[in-house]
């Protein structure tokens, strides 16, 4: 067989593999070298530890830390802030470079055969840079609770769904620019901005900022908007707004410092999450109790939904900057809350300690100038020598439009409706139905190439825009059977949180003509002669600059951020409180019931460095837009929706020119009207379903 041939093969391997393994043990001398023959002896240790050494390094301690250095700027989700330190430092060090000759390095002179004048040699500028960020969170919570050993009535949550669709159509009614579509095409962008123009020159015109058509105020209570009516502010007339540059708006009301967000969130009692073992830590001795307690404490609310945005844009890094067409700033914030917080308690509930909703529009317009530590670099006519001006160029072009657009959209829609029926156990008792924690962060910081000097052939479009809207939809039923022990129950403690920051780096004034020098520049450029044109070599912003560095865009250039944020939470509890079937469970029991504390946060902030020097030249027409609405609605009535407008709002806006563009309605984003999902089965054990 053949089977009986291999294993013969390899026994027979198998027996010069043991010959050759009994010669190796056989063998008396090394194969491959020779043993001492005699034996080195060992020096003692002490002699050792004697024998002579010299070193000039520095012995030190073993050190196992790591230096670390922050990131280049923070968030304070109060009031955010960048600090951009580490941003500003390097762009110090490159101002510094910039005042350095590299005119041998850099700047690549040009060559000529005799007789032709020499040509210039461009090189390719930076593209465009477009990102679009939608961050969508679904989560179905509904929750049944029985402690008792009878039937409970099954719930039809859906009419929450209903609802909160309700009043988002109601918020959406005062935020004009939450149905801007995302869109890269500089013609749609361009169509938006004309949008927006309109719209603020209609408002300005028309004198009537809300659907109400009355110029109206926020009420001086925060908790109340009942017979509220519409207010007007105008902003001025200049770009950034004489109004609201530098000025906090918080409900329709200046302010003089913007509210702390940690002083405003609920406590949510057994939904918290537990502290850091480190920080927890006590002396204290542990607290004994003489028995059990007969206690219970059910939370049903304490969700959190949380929309964080942070853009810091600096598009191209320039000094000065050379308009040939228009420059259109639009700086637009848009806040809208509406919520229901009415709530049926039977009388045996105690409701002392229960706080009302607290709803906050904030939004602030801040503008600064760059400081490049130009004082750091006096010119030579300080030092009494002659000044320094750039003798050579380094041109780039573009040939088209560039587009810088960061486009961030952020939606929340959480339904946590639990149906419960609870009762004393004669034991110590926690149950938590709601807890919930919804997060949508994005950051974004984008830093562009740094030039000297950038023209631009065509117009700039400058636009920032926040779109906020929250929604809360919290009303709650408890009822007690009859000789069921008393309870306390917090209803209510909601927070509704919008805080909005546009932030604008450069002057107002810096602003100026078009020179000649800088139209002979554009030319000379397109016509690739490598004279650099005298006015331009002697500009005093280039003052003490071996050679420029200059981006030329032959389109326009279009700067955008928009930011758009959308928060619906439904959070009706339905609790029935059974008296216990074991008559000592119903002693000295005592029962806590949390339904409400939740909170509803949208933060956006864009720093946008609109320049980083003090000149801006411009050929055209400077155009500026900046609105604010604040926007707020409490509905009271609980059987139907009403169709009433919103009862609140404040517009305050700007307009420098009264030209009107005509415009083209933008498609509308549905976000989140498909109800099939709301019929699946109730999920009991808290799934989530996206």
């Amino acid at each position: 067989m053949h089977s009986e041939k291999i294993s013969e093969i390899i026994a027979h391997f198998i027996g010069l593999f043991d010959t050759a393994v009994e010669e190796a043990r056989a063998r008396n001398v090394y194969a491959e070298g020779a043993r001492p023959n005699e034996d080195v002896a060992i020096q003692p240790e002490d002699e050792i530890r004697a024998a002579a050494f010299s070193s000039d390094l520095q012995l030190k301690d073993f050190d196992p830390s790591a230096p670390y250095r922050s990131l280049a700027y923070d968030i304070n989700f109060a009031h955010p802030r960048f600090y951009g330190h580490a941003f500003e430092e390097s762009l110090a060090k490159l101002s510094d470079l910039a005042h350095r000759d590299f005119s041998g390095l850099h700047y690549i002179p040009s060559f000529s055969m005799p007789g032709e004048d020499p040509e210039l040699q461009v090189f390719q500028g930076p593209g465009s840079m477009v990102a679009h960020v939608a961050q969508v969170n679904i989560l179905y919570d509904d929750d049944y609770l029985n402690m008792t050993d009878r039937d409970a009535e099954f719930r039809d949550t859906s009419f929450v769904t209903a609802q909160l669709l309700y009043l988002q159509e109601k918020a959406e009614a005062a935020s004009p620019f939450i149905s801007l579509d995302r869109t890269d095409s500089a013609d749609a962008l361009k169509t938006i901005a004309d949008n927006i123009h309109t719209y603020v020159n209609s408002v300005l015109e028309s004198g009537t900022p809300g659907p109400g058509g009355e110029l109206q105020t926020y009420g001086s209570d925060d908790t109340d908007t009942s017979g509220q009516t519409y207010s007007y502010v105008d902003a001025g007339h200049d770009i950034g707004g004489a109004e609201l540059t530098g000025a906090i708006y918080i409900n329709g009301k200046l302010a003089d410092a913007a509210p702390v967000l940690d002083d405003y969130m609920p406590d949510r009692g057994i939904a918290k999450p537990p502290e850091d073992p480190e920080t927890g830590k006590t002396d204290l001795p542990i607290e004994q109790h003489s028995g059990p307690l007969n206690s219970l404490d059910v939370a049903a609310g304490a969700n959190v939904l949380a929309n964080i945005v942070a853009i810091t844009d600096t598009a191209v890094i320039s000094s000065v900057t050379a308009v040939m067409g228009n420059y259109h700033q639009i700086d637009a914030i848009s806040q809208s809350y509406v919520y229901s917080d009415h709530d049926h308690i039977d009388s045996m509930f105690d409701t002392s300690g229960s706080a009302a909703t607290v709803a906050k529009n904030i939004a602030s317009f801040q503008r600064s100038v760059y400081d490049d530590g130009a004082s750091q670099h006096a010119t030579s006519a300080d030092t009494g020598h002659d000044p320094i001006f750039p003798t050579a160029w380094r041109v780039s072009v573009v040939d088209g439009d560039v587009s810088f657009v960061n486009w961030i959209e952020q939606y929340h829609f959480i339904n946590d409706n639990d149906t419960m029926t609870i009762t004393a156990t004669g034991t110590e008792a926690t149950v938590l139905t709601g807890g919930n924690a919804s997060v949508n962060f994005a950051s974004m910081f984008g830093i562009g190439m740094q030039y000297d000097l950038v023209i631009v052939g065509g117009n700039v479009l400058d636009m920032n825009v926040i779109s906020q809207i929250a929604v809360l939809y919290d009303n709650d039923w408890a009822r007690g059977e009859p000789g069921a022990p008393g309870a306390t129950i917090q209803s209510g403690n909601n927070l509704i949180w919008n805080l909005a920051e546009i932030h604008n780096v450069g002057a107002n004034d810096r602003f100026q003509a078009m020179p000649d020098y800088m139209v002979q520049t554009q030319k000379a450029i397109e016509e690739r002669d490598a004279s650099m044109p005298s006015g331009l070599a002697h500009d005093a912003n280039f003052a003490g600059h071996a050679g420029l560095n200059v981006l030329y865009i032959t389109g326009n250039l279009y700067d955008v951020n928009v930011i758009k944020q959308v928060s619906l939470l439904g959070d009706s509890d339905d609790v029935t409180h059974a008296i216990s079937a074991i008559a000592q469970n119903n002693q000295n029991a005592t029962i806590h019931v949390d339904t409400g504390s939740n909170a509803v946060v949208n933060i956006a902030q864009i720093l946008d460095y609109d320049t980083f020097g003090h000149t801006t030249y411009l050929g055209g027409q400077l155009y500026s837009d900046a609105i604010l609405i604040q926007s707020g609605l409490v509905e009271h009535d609980t059987s139907q929706p009403q169709s009433a407008p919103l009862a609140n709002e404040v517009i305050a806006f700007l307009g420098d020119d009264a030209t009107h563009h005509a415009g083209s309605e933008d498609a509308t984003i549905n976000g989140g009207h498909d109800l099939s999902w709301t019929l699946t089965h109730p999920d009991v054990m808290q799934g989530v379903t996206a």
